[in-house]
């Protein structure tokens, strides 16, 4: 698909005072690490940096269920996985159900989503969507839409932002605001990335995470029982030893000419676990970060359509992803657990004119959250079902004297990587975390210990602190209606 030149006009007035636009980005799997508003040591993202410099940056946004379709369906309805009924990847999302694109599409706004669902059904309460079957290829992807199966050439990122854009300059309605999310399939795995990014970091060697080589001690039987580790769970896909398989046979060409060598270098050697661990993670982040350079340079492309269509002023751009994801801390890859890296996702918040530059947030907010906040920032009622809240005010700059001071966690899918469900609370300082199939706990002090490598729940100095959070995590599930 060849990039939509765009005629850029302006659209010059504003719909409805006080109706603000609301362009909802979202990414998959991308951490806060991989961000430098967040302070990377890994890379520079430029056009995520715009949204955090002329917006707010939340530092602790918490998911409720750390994996990519619960996630989404949590963002849909503003309720936990037990009650919207997607707990896993296995899952079907009732499209019946209420969710936020059918109550802003009722409050006046046009609706669309374009991109990754990866929730089985069709989407509901959208004018226009146009979604990836599954995860999608990164390579010459297909998307679903009312009208049938539709195929594209070209690299996923792109098309996905072409789409996009071609909806806001020729397919929405200019008498009503928007409600649009933008969602990314990347960074998810398997890192395939752009033609142009192939070679991108060959020269670099990026600083591994202290706890890389972590023994698992310390803790209950359930993360040495993991399969997600760098140096035995990621296989030829993920360590590009084999192409993609959505590949064309021009596309492979320059695919084999930045790959080949490398792997042939790296079959031809003969590493130890350790030099092994240290190879694999090299190629692991390089690819990872050449995905996330594409979603920042698109992020860009979006920002710069808004600036030039005379969209920018009233046109909120709220960037999150579905969860965090490790990048090698514990020697892993993926998501799941209740452990910081996974449980924490980036949320950026950019409204000139109503939020101060420049903004920093510690606040527990979660995804439970955002379709309470989106229907308050358009200026529709929040149903009183969900169980999310708005963070409107802290847009504005102001405390909610009552916001959450504890958060519940709960993970269902105990197949994915061998990760074994739990449950847990964190507070301002501590963890609790119940692996109810092992019967087993841990504990976590995030001040003395913010890797999380010692669990100190049987330790008798924490005996109060146990009990305490024993009892919130009993308190939160009665608030949430946990069956």
């Amino acid at each position: 698909m060849k990039r939509i030149i765009l005629s850029i006009f302006l659209v010059g007035q504003v719909v409805s005072a006080g109706r603000p636009n609301i362009l909802f980005m979202f990414s998959d799997d991308h951490a806060p690490t991989a961000i430098s508003a967040y302070g990377s040591k890994l890379i520079q993202t430029p056009n995520l940096d715009r949204i955090a410099r002329e917006g707010v940056r939340f530092d602790r946004c918490l998911v409720t269920n750390s994996i990519c379709g619960p996630s989404r369906a949590v963002v849909l309805t503003g309720k936990h996985s037990h009650l919207n009924g997607f707990k896993t990847n296995k899952d079907t999302f009732n499209g019946s159900q209420q969710t936020i694109s059918k109550l802003m599409r009722k409050g006046g706004y046009q609706t669309a989503i374009i991109g990754k669902w990866h929730l089985k059904s069709a989407p509901t309460g959208f004018d226009h969507w146009e979604v990836l079957p599954g995860q999608g290829n990164y390579y010459n992807p297909g998307f679903k839409t009312a009208e049938g199966l539709r195929k594209y050439t070209g690299y996923c990122t792109d098309i996905i932002t072409d789409l996009t854009l071609e909806w806001l300059e020729n397919g929405r309605d200019e008498s009503k605001p928007f409600f649009l999310m933008y969602h990314h399939k990347a960074p998810h795995g398997k890192w395939d990335p752009a033609p142009r990014h192939l070679s991108l970091f060959d020269d670099t060697t990026f600083p591994e995470p202290e706890t890389l080589f972590d023994d698992y001690k310390n803790r209950s039987s359930a993360a040495s029982n993991h399969a997600m580790g760098i140096l035995k769970h990621m296989g030829d896909a993920r360590l590009h030893l084999v192409p993609p398989r959505s590949i064309n046979k021009e596309q492979l060409v320059d695919w084999n000419a930045a790959y080949g060598p490398k792997n042939r270098a790296m079959r031809k050697a003969n590493y130890n676990e350790h030099d092994q661990t240290k190879w694999n993670y090299q190629r692991y982040i390089k690819d990872y970060l050449r995905v996330v350079t594409a979603v920042d340079e698109n992020i860009g492309r979006m920002l710069e359509y808004l600036d030039k269509s005379g969209l920018s002023e009233n046109t909120v751009v709220i960037y999150s992803s579905d969860q965090g994801f490790y990048l090698g801390e514990h020697g892993w890859f993926d998501k799941r657990w209740m452990y910081e890296p996974s449980l924490r996702t980036p949320l950026l918040i950019r409204w000139p004119g109503k939020v101060k530059k420049g903004g920093v947030s510690d606040e527990m907010v979660s995804n439970l959250d955002f379709a309470p906040t989106m229907l308050d920032v358009a200026g529709l009622s929040i149903p009183d079902d969900m169980q999310g809240r708005s963070f409107l005010p802290m847009l504005h700059g102001r405390e909610i004297g009552d916001w959450r001071k504890s958060f519940y966690y709960r993970y269902y899918e105990g197949s994915g990587h061998n990760v074994a469900e739990h449950e847990g609370v964190r507070d301002e300082r501590y963890k609790l975390i119940h692996f109810h199939t092992l019967n087993e706990w841990e504990l976590f002090d995030l001040d003395r210990d913010p890797d999380e490598m010692r669990s100190e729940y049987n330790n008798p100095e924490f005996a109060n602190v146990r009990k305490r959070l024993e009892a919130e995590l009993v308190r939160l599930k009665r608030l949430y209606e946990v069956p």
